[in-house]
């Protein structure tokens, strides 16, 4: 099997690609990874028996859909298209499985060069004009089939081509957790702790949360956060924004910045809510991971995190964007703590069957196999 992924970060996806190639080495695979570069993703993947080889990639990027964003696309292009072709043609893989949308030329590569092809996609593009969505999930029409991460992923995909609701299959992320959670307070002594976890980004809605705090703290109620993880290159103004809205708020001793870490229990374990303010999000592995971890757990009901707390069942929903309804489904938790504590541990056992990485192997390797006709 070729693998091919557009990041050597370690977030949502670069995640889901660590538990795909667990689940096809167990599966008896030999597998080839393909990255633009080096990264954290690297030596993780080195547990492995996998082969790494690197290639430039044309990763699509939305600043690719400005004017000036048109040359980049094109000179991405021109230096990719051979060594995509020329990696494929020399490992002569049974399997090209491609790690996300954002890379439609690795797709149309393995269809050209007569290889099986299978695509799974993380990404749910809903805020993105028709012609744009289309032109998005075209290049899927290459692969024999596409894996899907939710629900409301597979509906803006065929929402854009509606034949691809032939070649989807739903198979949900495997989200490891800790085998013995560290337990919540049982009382909330002091300050509520509040943390986000993932990419500093308008996209997570971290804004959003630094505004909620401001919230809570003109209902009274005494709170702190702090923010796990980093920007994306070339988003560095976001997190100076977010510096600059913090102290217009008076919350520089409220809120701290972690910057990226490998490894989040221990920032899950300090921490009493979790909060997933994202404006987009096709799954949601922080709040499973938050789920995991016996935290209470606040998403925007949007996406595919309606779908990891199962329509509030398993977490508070808040209005996406909207940080005093954020602010005030934080409230409600802290006022009837024991009540969020309950919920908080039936969410843990869900998601310990639903989004166990068992399942989520079980059943991408099946359709692995099937694509490959092995």
């Amino acid at each position: 099997m070729l693998i091919a992924h557009p990041s050597p970060d370690l977030y949502g996806s670069d995640r889901m690609l660590l538990e795909a190639v667990a689940a096809f080495e167990a599966d008896g695979w030999d597998v080839d990874v393909v990255l633009p570069g080096d990264g954290p993703l690297v030596a993780e993947l080195a547990r492995y028996r996998c082969r790494i080889a690197w290639a430039p990639m044309l990763v699509l990027r939305k600043v690719f859909l400005r004017p000036s964003g048109l040359a980049q696309l094109a000179v991405q292009s021109a230096r990719s298209v051979l060594p995509t072709l020329r990696l494929i043609e020399s490992s002569k893989p049974d399997l090209v499985y491609v790690n996300t949308l954002t890379i439609p030329g690795w797709l149309l590569a393995g269809r050209v060069t007569g290889r099986r092809v299978l695509a799974h996609v993380h990404e749910a593009e809903s805020d993105v004009p028709r012609l744009v969505a289309v032109g998005l999930a075209a290049p899927l029409l290459a692969a024999h089939r596409v894996v899907v991460n939710s629900r409301a992923t597979a509906r803006v995909l065929t929402d854009a081509i509606a034949g691809l609701c032939r070649r989807i299959e739903l198979v949900y992320n495997g989200v490891p957790g800790p085998a013995e959670p560290d337990p919540p307070r049982e009382r909330l002594d002091g300050p509520v702790r509040l943390v986000v976890v993932g990419r500093l980004s308008p996209r997570k809605g971290t804004d959003v949360a630094v505004d909620a705090l401001a919230r809570l703290r003109d209902l009274g109620v005494p709170a702190s956060l702090t923010l796990v993880g980093s920007v994306f290159p070339g988003y560095e103004w976001y997190e100076e924004q977010l510096r600059k809205q913090i102290h217009r708020l008076g919350l520089d001793d409220a809120v701290t910045f972690t910057g990226f870490v490998a490894d989040v229990a221990a920032a899950l374990a300090d921490a009493d809510i979790a909060l997933v303010p994202s404006r987009v999000e096709p799954f949601g592995n922080t709040a499973i991971e938050a789920q995991l971890a016996l935290r209470p757990v606040v998403v925007s009901a949007t996406q595919g995190l309606v779908e990891t707390v199962d329509d509030g069942r398993y977490g508070s929903l808040a209005a996406p964007g909207d940080a005093d309804d954020l602010a005030d489904r934080v409230a409600e938790l802290v006022d009837d703590w024991p009540a969020a504590l309950d919920r908080a541990r039936r969410a843990r056992e869900r998601a310990v069957g639903e989004f166990a990485p068992e399942q989520f192997h079980r059943r991408l390797v099946a359709v692995a196999r099937a694509v490959a006709r092995v």
